[in-house]
């Protein structure tokens, strides 16, 4: 094999550790990769991390230890986020998005991969510390918003279903209270085989009125034995105030709605 110039071996190594947010590699995968000492891929290491600061790309990192290597975290420096979220209130304030009964249309906003991927990014920052072991969201308009999440965390989705599918084997299924104001009784299933006793889940969903759904999902959780590490919302309602589960950190915050123009005021969260 010839010999791999640094240029190309940061090119390589800049891919690959973005390509896998969160995930740790071992310096003895890219001395193996690029037949190069140990020395050298430290070298490399610094380099990386000082550019990707330069031109806020993100952090690149060394974990010590045994188990130990170089991880790479999409961090955003606090004025991409405001950016991000003050761009995508203002798109989601538009005349004519609300729809008849009141509701916000977001389902071209949730499906937009840049945007999807921006609040992931911040979602997860928040929650790297949580550790959890996988997100959980119902679904189905929250599925971008988690993927997105789970993947700059490293960690796996699971989606749970309004109700059990044949192909998912046997399930747990629970009631829970849904609507604004409790009005309507829904299910929720989730295959036993998709989580564990003992592991951490991180609940993401794409919007909360009362958090009847989110409160599902707790109890879901809690028919697992598994404990609930964190909370992450894309949007809020000001009103109800009190919601049915506590500490929900949410990105924006539908503030009121105006039914003569069809339109809401939404703002970035605090």
């Amino acid at each position: 094999m010839d010999r791999i110039k640094r240029n190309e071996r940061l090119g390589a190594m800049s891919r690959i550790l973005t390509a896998s947010p969160n995930r740790i590699f071992t310096l003895s995968h890219f001395c193996e990769l690029f037949g190069t000492a140990k020395s050298t891929i430290s070298e490399d290491i610094d380099l990386l991390s000082a550019t990707f600061d330069q031109f806020e790309l993100g952090k690149i990192t060394t974990v010590a230890g045994a188990a130990g290597g170089v991880v790479y975290r999409a961090a955003m420096t606090q004025r991409a986020k405001d950016e991000l979220l003050l761009s995508l209130s203002q798109r989601l304030s538009q005349p004519g998005r609300l729809l008849p009964g009141g509701f916000l249309y977001t389902s071209d906003v949730m499906s937009d991969c840049d945007a999807a991927q921006g609040m992931g990014r911040i979602l997860a920052e928040r929650f790297y510390e949580a550790r959890p072991d996988f997100v959980l969201t119902m679904e189905t308009k929250g599925i971008p918003l988690a993927m997105m999440t789970a993947h700059h965390m490293d960690i796996p989705l699971v989606i749970a279903r309004r109700d059990s599918r044949a192909y998912e084997g046997p399930a747990v299924k629970i009631n829970f209270v849904a609507g604004g104001s409790g009005e309507r009784i829904e299910t929720m299933a989730l295959s036993r085989r998709a989580v564990k006793p003992g592991q951490r889940a991180l609940l993401i969903d794409d919007f909360m009125k009362g958090g009847g759904t989110l409160r599902g999902m707790v109890d879901l959780m809690r028919e697992f034995s598994v404990q609930v590490a964190g909370i992450g919302v894309a949007i809020v309602t000001a009103q109800p105030e009190k919601k049915r589960v506590e500490g929900a950190q949410a990105l924006l915050i539908l503030q009121s709605t105006d039914e003569e123009s069809r339109s809401a005021q939404v703002t970035p969260a605090e």
